[in-house]
């Protein structure tokens, strides 16, 4: 497995996309577009979505490699700043659609997007279900809860990183992750989501 790149050399690369450099949007790609598509997939529970999420979020990071500045951040952050705002003007737009009655509901699942020929029957049985009662709650999470949460369990960021990619305050993300963990808690332990 290839050792990770440190944020120098991450911010390297978007320079180096700045000046066109397709080699270094590649490395860009392989070393976050999984990350991207699972944060997207989770976030808008739908893969196809997601996919369309990491294809833009990489076009943008084309288009913008010159905007960024290492000195607000890692070029990491920036990236998943990128996405986060696409997941969110979605999810946006989506709600809206089916509020309408313009969009149906997501027919795929995040979950498959990790299933492997490994894992037998009965284990993949119960853990679909067990995902299903966690999807199902936080979907019911407010939108910032559950970006905080998701780019925390999905992107591996720290609480700094995902306030630099939310565009708040490492204290704002605390409280964020602090309520969307204890509201999952509780209604995932208590039989509150609905069956």
């Amino acid at each position: 497995m290839d050792q990770p790149l440190r944020a120098t050399d991450e911010a390297r690369l978007l320079a180096r996309v700045a000046d066109g450099d397709e080699g270094a949007l590649n490395a860009l790609i392989l070393r976050h577009g999984r990350g991207i598509r699972l944060l997207a997939a989770r976030y808008l529970d739908d893969i196809q979505l997601a996919e369309d999420i990491a294809q833009e979020t990489f076009l943008r990071v084309w288009r913008h490699a010159g905007r960024y500045d290492p000195n607000r951040g890692a070029a990491s952050t920036w990236i998943y700043r990128i996405a986060t705002n696409l997941c969110t003007d979605r999810y946006r737009r989506r709600r809206f659609a089916r509020a309408l009655g313009l969009e149906p509901g997501s027919e795929e699942s995040p979950e498959d997007m990790t299933a492997g020929p490994w894992v037998d029957a009965e284990q993949a049985l119960a853990g679909r279900q067990q995902l299903a009662r966690v999807r199902e709650a936080m979907a019911d999470l407010p939108e910032r809860q559950r970006m905080a949460l998701l780019l925390s369990a999905v992107a591996g960021m720290d609480n700094p990183a995902i306030a630099a990619a939310m565009g708040t305050s490492r204290g704002s993300v605390e409280q964020l992750l602090v309520r969307a963990r204890r509201t999952l808690r509780d209604r995932t332990h208590s039989g509150e989501i609905r069956e």
